[in-house]
């Protein structure tokens, strides 16, 4: 019993209820609770103190199963807990939504600035937890990944998905560690740019162990590099797709299918893709959908190899035995809740099994996006600032950039490729 009491499977154990939650959001008041985008309302104030006292009652019941000391947890909690919510509501304002930041950036900068501008007390560190939170929101966002995102796009948006996530990634990693940036933080790069941004990042680091000042430095590169091409990305594609093509309805989907593979965060994605007309937009939300899913298989595959490889450098043939011994079983409790959820939904289990929002993984995301808000003010308050302006960090800012220019080169080929010429072809 006492191999089960590690932190990966008290995570999952945990996680468990709130999914259970999550099922059930159909029959709850507006939903489920969520962080609202206004704290003048009576109703914003239930939601909060509810997220409050469960998030509180996770975070204690895991100290007590892994034997950690709770004392002092409660006014830790509550001041992460009131950062958070300002990073979410912050994120959450209109004029900010537009831009695309999601609340784990705010999150970050209001850590730092606890961290470099303030001393942190002693009375603030037990709940300092943040690799605890962010295994937990990775297992709650597994519920967000439904096959069904995946089957809808038909076989021009898996091909596309397929070849560019594995070109793309496979670049990012040769251009990373070619500039001497660490293997760690190389497979949260790649991943970061090949598939949907923050949520990549968060998945593939936490399967990789990346450094925490790597990951939250990675994660604003991308929010930070996402705003300008919601922008530049709609007029490249008007001024450069019409020169592939004249037909008007082939242009519609190839500016899509290359909004959707390059854009990194689906809040630029859907932006950037309204610009141009429904049509662009509908493509669009659909190719990212579909690359959305494959962060589970791409953690999967970063887990193995890991696992696989020893301290020396050195790789062992990979068994069953061995992957199961390194493998990070919280991975387990992300895939075990995506295909859960995608069953529910297949077989019409969930009210809602139609729409194309459910309320049951707005839920999910809801109770993610609130444990990965808590781990990145942990992370802020665990970072200096002169690591984040390291050469080591700038070596990650050239790798990415560069990664990106070839990802944005790549998906317009493949895009034309494949809503151009092949869908038209064979009748898709």
């Amino acid at each position: 019993m006492r191999k089960f009491l590690v932190e990966d499977w008290v995570v999952t154990l945990l996680s468990i209820p709130i999914l259970l939650l999550c099922c059930f959001a159909c029959y709850l008041p507006e939903g489920g609770p969520k962080v609202p985008s206004t704290l003048l309302t009576p109703s914003a104030w239930r939601h909060i103190g509810f997220l409050f006292a469960f998030a509180l009652a996770v975070l204690y019941l895991g100290n007590r199963l892994l034997a950690r000391p709770t004392k002092g947890l409660l006014w830790s909690f509550t001041a992460i807990f009131a950062v958070s919510i300002l990073a979410q509501v912050v994120a959450n304002a209109p004029f900010i939504k537009k831009f695309g930041f999601e609340a784990v950036f705010f999150s970050v900068i209001f850590g730092l600035i606890i961290r470099n501008v303030f001393h942190i007390p002693e009375w603030l560190k037990p709940a300092i937890q943040g690799e605890f939170f962010i295994k937990i929101g990775v297992v709650c966002l597994g519920a967000t990944i439904l096959f069904r995102d995946f089957v809808i796009s038909g076989a021009a948006g898996i091909i596309q998905a397929c070849i560019v996530v594995t070109s793309v990634w496979l670049f990012g990693y040769w251009l990373s560690r070619r500039m001497n940036v660490e293997e760690r933080a190389t497979m949260t790069l790649s991943s970061g740019v090949t598939i949907c941004g923050v949520s990549a990042c968060i998945a593939s680091g936490g399967v990789a162990k990346v450094r925490e000042k790597h990951l939250s430095y990675i994660i604003s590169v991308v929010l930070i590099i996402a705003v300008p091409m919601i922008y530049v990305m709609p007029l490249l594609a008007e001024w450069i797709v019409p020169l592939l093509t004249d037909n008007p309805a082939m242009q519609n989907e190839i500016m899509g299918a290359w909004i959707g593979g390059t854009i990194d965060t689906t809040s630029g994605v859907a932006a950037a893709s309204e610009m141009i007309n429904d049509v662009a937009n509908r493509t669009a939300m659909i190719v990212k959908a579909t690359q959305n899913v494959l962060i589970g298989i791409v953690a999967f595959c970063i887990a193995t190899y890991l696992a696989s490889k020893e301290e020396d450098g050195k790789f062992r043939r990979p068994s069953l035995s061995l992957i199961w011994e390194k493998f990070p079983k919280f991975i387990f409790g992300f895939i075990l809740a995506s295909l859960v959820f995608s069953l529910l939904q297949s077989n019409h289990i969930f009210p809602d099994w139609d729409t194309n929002r459910l309320a049951e993984t707005s839920a999910a995301k809801n109770f993610s996006t609130l444990f990965f808000s808590l781990a990145f003010v942990c992370i802020g308050m665990d970072t200096r600032l002169k690591d984040i302006v390291s050469k080591d960090n700038r070596n990650i800012l050239y790798a990415f950039v560069g990664t990106q220019l070839f990802n944005i080169i790549v998906t317009l080929i493949v895009a034309w490729l494949i809503f151009g010429i092949v869908k038209p072809s064979l009748g898709w």
